[in-house]
């Protein structure tokens, strides 16, 4: 198993960057932060820039994974989305993870968007597709329904090869067929549910739709990686390290590569103690 800890974009970088350095410190294999406009579980607090975030976490630390968790359509185009992950991927030398969703309502709104769900996840399918080929290709043409491109120029191509790996959120079965085609890795928060043995039903669903995905698209069932969101369940993970780790292993049996949980918050959403977040690392991670 590894772990993954979501460090919310809402720290002016003074009081952020050592909350980054001590994620790698306390041993975790990957580190995120949400891409939003505005996050609807916060949408009065202090929120900034996605890829600015990483770009300065990537100058704090040396070994962890870095992830968006995760990027949209919602106010990105594939070829200047590109830019900022070549560099990205480049600053960080090669430890970016580009975690892909068909976004919010919240940003959608904010923007104008009058696009349906329908439309919107054809948009995210598109999206993929055309950034999996400028990740790859040089001098690409695209004249799609959402997105064109007119002899995009690549270079000088992402650090990992053959590109930059996609965690592909996806609770659907449109966007479980796209983490089958495109994922490296793919990402699920479970689905809505009331109780945690509820929840966790879903998660055994969802991960059981994914081995037919994956079969019917010709590949094993561990050919990507799995990463469950362990805060999406009606109980916040950190409440105690006895619960992560008790979570952790059920995810685990159920065939998840990795987990994520997020940094306690002093109130509101994630409350927690990061006494807590301190014992998990000391007891699964030193």
């Amino acid at each position: 198993m590894r772990y993954g800890l979501t460090i919310l974009p809402e720290h002016r970088w003074a009081e952020a960057a050592p909350l980054w350095r001590a994620a790698e410190e306390m041993g975790f294999d990957h580190a995120w932060t949400y891409d939003h406009l505005v996050w609807a579980g916060l949408p009065d607090a202090p929120w900034f820039g996605t890829t600015p975030t990483l770009t300065a976490a990537a100058l704090v630390t040396g070994r962890v994974g870095l992830g968006t968790l995760v990027s949209s359509p919602n106010y990105r185009h594939p070829v200047t989305f590109l830019r900022d992950l070549l560099a990205l991927d480049d600053i960080s030398g090669g430890r970016l993870i580009c975690g892909l969703g068909t976004g919010g309502d919240l940003d959608s709104r904010i923007l104008g968007d009058a696009l349906t769900v329908r439309q919107r996840v054809d948009r995210f399918h598109e999206f993929t597709e055309l950034l999996d080929r400028l990740l790859r290709e040089d001098h690409v043409e695209h004249d799609g329904a959402f997105y064109r491109a007119a002899d995009a120029r690549t270079l000088p191509g992402p650090v990992q090869q053959p590109r930059i790996p996609f965690v592909i959120a996806a609770n659907g079965p449109r966007s479980l067929r796209l983490a089958a085609a495109h994922g490296a890795g793919w990402v699920t928060t479970g689905g809505r549910a009331d109780t945690l043995e509820e929840w966790w039903s879903g998660v055994a669903e969802l991960s059981l739709r994914l081995d037919h995905t994956l079969a019917d698209a010709g590949r094993e069932a561990t050919s990507i990686d799995r990463y469950l969101l362990l805060d999406s369940s009606p109980v916040y993970s950190l409440d105690s390290a006895e619960l992560f780790e008790e979570m952790a292993g059920r995810a685990g049996d159920l065939g998840f590569t990795d987990v994520i949980t997020h940094w306690p918050r002093p109130d509101g959403v994630y409350a927690g103690d990061v006494a807590v977040l301190e014992e998990v690392a000391s007891r699964l991670l030193g």
